[in-house]
């Protein structure tokens, strides 16, 4: 039986709600303006795909000209240069200011052709949703028989954008990530400095904070995070008391039912057969460590240089989300596994092609992007075959079922990883 929340005292919620400057400090960040969230487009690929659309045509409205152009498409292309032209160097060095971009062509995304160099460019946009068996290699055979009988051969590149690090399934399109599009977008704005118009600034503020959120790469949300935990703590009894009898998401009542209630403040849970290390949850995500990753990684002993403000701190982290459809009535459950921002270049590589090693050797689906490796990539994604569809997101028995199927689907992978990570403590700081 659900042990209840006693009722709170008025010195209780008074300490909580009266001129609480933690409290306003939050409800400030819940309640900042940002227009996109305002019309519940952060999480429409459709919506994305329309600006990226618009930032990479140098004749449009934002005055970058092909500032952004450039930095996207030789980030793509940066070490694919074994697999034909244009390289990274040749966008750096060439025209493209004729760049045509068409939007939904053959079912393309974003189309870019140059036909000053003879160059064309497919962009597949997943921001959430999964690529489809056989998609992309499809379109540049669609792409490549409209020109040949248009107007001769042209030299076509496929690029994958992915908000977590997916591996495309046809490996020569070169990949690109959400946090490098941050990355860019940043420093672009910094070079043109006060000559970028002061809407198109704000605009660009915006969506850069709508990405960083989705990408778990916002500074601020992650401090936010960790004042909510502290108030939390202080303010527990009431807290549960307003949980308990106020409302609560679909997602974490879910949760209640796989992990159990009162699971919020337990550190080790179970669910299944898999023992997990709980580090925090929102109204999407459930993110946490598998026992034997906590124990091999020195437990709370150890800094990891890099990754103080990624995730809980640690060089690896697993997380479960739901994604909800654009029609708002099916969606999926997804595990996430990824390597952090860990300092030290060498023990990033070697750890990830340790795991490259464990997958090939336990017959494992490893989807690390072929970047993942080289310096100065921070967020790389490895989990294959990690979604669950659920027909009704409104359905708390489907969605338990689901988190609990990923957990005992990935828990081989969780055990096996096990021995690669113990030697990663000598890269951590007491």
């Amino acid at each position: 039986m659900t042990e209840h929340p006693s009722n709170p005292n008025v010195e209780e919620l008074e300490s909580l709600f009266v001129n609480n400057p933690d409290l306003d400090q939050l409800d400030a960040y819940l309640n900042r303006f940002n227009p996109i969230r305002i019309m519940r487009m952060e999480g429409m690929e459709l919506r994305h795909s329309n600006i990226l659309a618009w930032l990479l045509d140098p004749l449009e409205s934002h005055g970058l000209g092909d500032r952004f152009l450039k930095a996207f498409l030789s980030e793509a292309l940066r070490g694919e240069s074994s697999k034909g032209s244009p390289t990274a160097l040749d966008i750096t060095q060439a025209d493209i200011q004729d760049i045509e971009v068409r939007r939904e062509w053959l079912h393309i995304d974003i189309f870019l052709l140059s036909r000053r160099n003879n160059w064309a460019f497919i962009i597949e946009n997943k921001f959430h949703a999964s690529q489809s068996k056989g998609q992309l290699p499809k379109y540049i055979e669609k792409a490549r028989a409209a020109f040949e009988a248009e107007e001769g051969e042209l030299n076509i590149r496929g690029i994958f954008l992915t908000l977590h690090d997916e591996e495309p399934e046809d490996l020569s399109y070169a990949t690109i990530g959400y946090d490098a599009i941050c990355d860019l977008l940043g420093r672009t704005m910094q070079a043109e400095g006060q000559s970028l118009g002061r809407e198109v600034r704000v605009f660009l503020a915006h969506y850069i904070e709508i990405i960083k959120e989705a990408a778990g790469m916002s500074e601020e949300q992650k401090k936010l995070e960790q004042l909510a935990r502290s108030l939390y703590r202080q303010h527990k009894k009431v807290l549960d008391f307003i949980s308990e009898y106020g409302a609560s998401t679909n997602f974490s009542m879910a949760l209640d039912d796989a992990f159990g209630a009162g699971w919020e403040g337990k550190e080790v849970l179970e669910v299944g057969k898999q023992s997990i290390i709980y580090c925090w949850s929102s109204g999407d995500k459930f993110s946490f460590l598998p026992s034997g990753w906590y124990e091999a990684l020195g437990k709370d002993d150890y800094n990891w240089p890099g990754c103080e403000k990624w995730w809980s701190g640690y060089p690896l982290i697993c997380w479960i989300q739901i994604f909800i459809g654009n029609k708002g009535t099916e969606g999926t459950v997804r595990l996430f596994a990824s390597v952090g921002p860990l300092n030290n270049f060498e023990a990033r590589k070697t750890l990830i092609e340790a795991i490259k090693d464990i997958g090939a050797q336990k017959n494992f689906e490893f989807g690390f992007q072929k970047k993942a490796t080289q310096e100065g990539t921070k967020y790389s994604t490895f989990l294959k075959n990690n979604t669950v569809k659920i027909k009704d997101v409104q359905d708390i028995d489907q969605i338990s079922e689901a988190v609990s199927l990923l957990v005992s689907r990935f828990k081989p992978v969780f055990s096996a990883l096990v021995p690669v990570l113990e030697p990663l403590t000598e890269y951590g700081e007491r």
